[in-house]
């Protein structure tokens, strides 16, 4: 169930769905292919240098070092990871800073009223390390997630009230992303090293991440089972050294969890995973090895309601790519004049028709020259 496999009915389990009740594809036999998506070819760069499908435009909502515009707030070095969450009639898109608790690491949010325009802008996480990705959770906090060795989750307040709680319950080791599993009530982890592995966190209580179990997925003669961590603070062995027998990836990055499946990519094999939760098996939906793969990189991943993936590229042409229900995968979007940057942070609004994301190092190609930007246009909302 790795390479040249897909993600088919059988594995998404009786009566279950893959995305707002439409089924993955069955009749597929591989992976999702290079084809047309479901907008089109890319347009020529616009004025912010974005190449983008018919009716969509960009705008850039913050740049590193510069104030947001609206706000006295300057935005952050090297953002990474987001996500947005419902404020209202509006919305908050929150950004990790990549880069050390010396240079500002940790992250900021930026508030939207509910006609897109921009109210605020602020702090919600400040002297941590190497904030990379992470994932939000049902009782509307932001995991942010340290990608350093012994590196901690914090979770935060998108709306900066309340205090930034480091959770040292869900592990110490070299973090990347997290997702929430509403139904069997976990938190899904990835780990950024060449030999690392896929987590998940069971907390004590639904809601408070305090305290709980952290588990490691293992694989034994192709069957998965979840085992418990003996030493979460990853001393004296790292965790991934921990269990014998568990599941290796080889680096994971981000994570996004959908009806009963948690989708996250391994950047040293370019692949995206499916772990079907419900019945309990893992399958490879993406991987470069086909010929004219346009998606290279993988990185932080999200999803529209309708179903399509949509996946960041960490160097490649500086796209995010969309990989359809109909195991299609297509570029969306391209940053010119950026090689040496990586795209991060995509995240759509409630409603879906605005998606965020951000080059972390811009044209300078070093962590102070980092743009976020915002595309609006037809996401499409039924196949």
């Amino acid at each position: 169930m790795e390479r040249r496999t897909v993600l088919r009915a059988a594995a998404i389990g009786a009566g279950a769905t893959a995305f707002s009740g439409s089924l993955w594809r069955q009749a597929a036999a591989y992976p999702a292919l290079p084809g047309t998506g479901p907008y089109g070819a890319l347009r020529a760069a616009d004025a912010n240098g974005v190449m983008l499908p018919s009716g969509f435009t960009s705008r850039v909502i913050a740049r590193t070092g510069q104030t947001v515009a609206g706000t006295g707030y300057t935005w952050h070095q090297a953002p990474d990871g987001g996500a947005c969450f419902a404020d209202g009639s509006g919305w908050i898109y929150v950004s990790n800073a990549e880069v050390s608790s010396s240079s500002g690491g940790g992250a900021s949010a930026v508030k939207f009223n509910g006609s897109g325009s921009v109210t605020g802008a602020y702090r919600i996480l400040s002297g941590t390390n190497r904030n990379c990705a992470g994932g939000a959770t049902p009782w509307n906090t932001w995991l942010s997630c340290e990608e350093v060795s012994g590196g901690y989750v914090y979770e935060t307040d998108p709306w900066g009230v309340n205090a930034s709680v480091r959770r040292a319950a869900m592990g110490r080791f070299n973090h990347e992303a997290a997702a929430a599993d509403p139904v069997r009530r976990v938190i899904y982890l990835t780990e950024d090293e060449s030999d690392g592995c896929f987590y998940r966190f069971v907390p004590s209580t639904w809601g408070n991440l305090s305290s709980g179990t952290l588990q490691v997925l293992r694989e034994s003669s192709g069957t998965l089972s979840w085992v418990n961590v003996p030493d979460p603070d990853g001393s004296p062995a790292p965790t991934r050294d921990q269990v014998s027998g568990a599941k290796l990836f080889n680096g994971g990055e981000g994570c996004y969890y959908r009806d009963n499946i948690c989708y996250f990519t391994t950047k040293g094999d370019n692949r995206v995973w499916a772990y079907n939760a419900s019945a309990n098996t893992i399958a490879v939906i993406y991987d470069d090895n086909v010929s004219g793969a346009p998606l290279t990189g993988v990185d932080n991943i999200t999803a529209a309601s309708v179903g399509d993936l949509y996946v960041a590229e960490d160097g490649g042409n500086m796209e995010i790519c969309v990989i359809t229900p109909g195991d299609v995968i297509a570029p969306f979007l391209r940053v010119t004049g950026q090689s040496g940057s990586e795209i991060t942070g995509p995240a759509f609004n409630p409603a879906g028709n605005r998606l965020y994301f951000s080059s972390q190092r811009g044209t300078s190609g070093s962590s102070t020259g980092g743009i976020t930007y915002e595309v609006t246009g037809p996401f499409r909302t039924s196949l």
